[in-house]
């Protein structure tokens, strides 16, 4: 029996985008390019999602290797909440709707302790009962680990949950431990799918 609905939070709860912010950087597209090559990439962003060390650490470690970006990198760091653009159409109306009819709400997201100022700043997310993050963690989606800490820190059974998450590794990851989990693209679509499997116990 279906009893836990857990989200990941950016493209699923919440939107971002890096481009629109990055630009009040640089004059340059060019060297615009080169910064989003380095620090727009899933290695670093895995990194600052991950925070073995602090997520300013991280920053001025990078400063020190680009001197030349040393400006524009702590802005990254200063703006970062910039980049969180609103909430995902739909989902506050399912959110409120699953929660009122029992079902537990969770997040589990790869994000920077940054996160803490998205979920001040979106009250979408403080619909939810509990979430684990993972810069608190130090585990990243997709590695089974973090499924694994998710249902064990929050007492969950993995067949009684259903994940959604918009990236298809993460999907796996959470298919691997064994959690029901939907490849989200949109609210509509993730309801469609989440009666479906919900219709199928």
């Amino acid at each position: 029996m279906i009893k836990n609905l857990v989200f990941d939070f950016g493209k699923v709860l919440v939107d971002y985008e890096f481009d629109s912010v990055l630009r009040t950087f640089f004059d340059d597209e060019a060297e615009l390019a080169r910064f989003k090559k380095h620090f727009v990439s899933s290695n670093f962003i895995d990194k600052c999602d991950k925070e073995d060390i602090p997520f300013q650490q991280i920053i001025d470690e990078e400063k020190a290797v680009h001197p030349e970006w040393s400006v524009q990198l702590q802005m990254f760091y200063d703006r970062y909440l910039d980049f969180v653009t609103e909430e995902v159409p739909g989902m506050r109306d399912i959110l409120i709707k699953y929660r009122q009819k029992g079902y537990k709400l969770y997040g589990l997201t790869n994000w920077n302790s940054v996160v803490y100022k998205v979920i001040e700043k979106f009250d979408i997310l403080q619909f939810l009962d509990d979430r684990l993050i993972s810069s608190e963690e130090h585990l990243l989606k997709p590695d089974v680990a973090i499924y694994k800490r998710l249902c064990d820190k929050f007492g969950l059974v993995p067949g009684e949950c259903v994940f959604a998450d918009d990236k298809l590794p993460n999907v796996e990851g959470a298919r691997a431990y064994g959690l029901n989990a939907i490849h989200f693209m949109n609210a509509e679509q993730y309801e469609k799918e989440l009666i479906t499997i919900l219709s199928g116990e």
